[in-house]
């Protein structure tokens, strides 16, 4: 392996951590029977959602899948073409 396939072995496994942190702190989707019985009332909370943790969690997240794709996709094409 050369000195780029090692940084970007590195770079993945970084990103691989870090989606895996993301995804941990976000809250589940689940709300359960209370969920079913109340409804999906839009409320203040629900009209402001993309200015809470929650949706800053989810931007990082989708940013961070996207870094991964791509760091994966050039490690590969690296791979596939200084092989011998």
């Amino acid at each position: 392996m050369t000195a780029v396939q090692y940084v970007l072995a590195f770079l993945v496994i970084i990103v691989s951590v870090i989606i895996i942190i993301l995804v941990s702190l976000q809250e589940s989707k689940q709300q359960g029977l209370s969920g079913a019985i109340a409804g999906a009332a839009d409320t203040f909370f629900g009209k402001n959602k993309g200015r809470t943790m929650e949706a800053q969690l989810s931007k990082f997240t989708k940013i961070a899948g996207g870094v991964f794709f791509i760091l994966a996709f050039v490690s590969a094409l690296l791979v596939l073409f200084t092989a011998k």
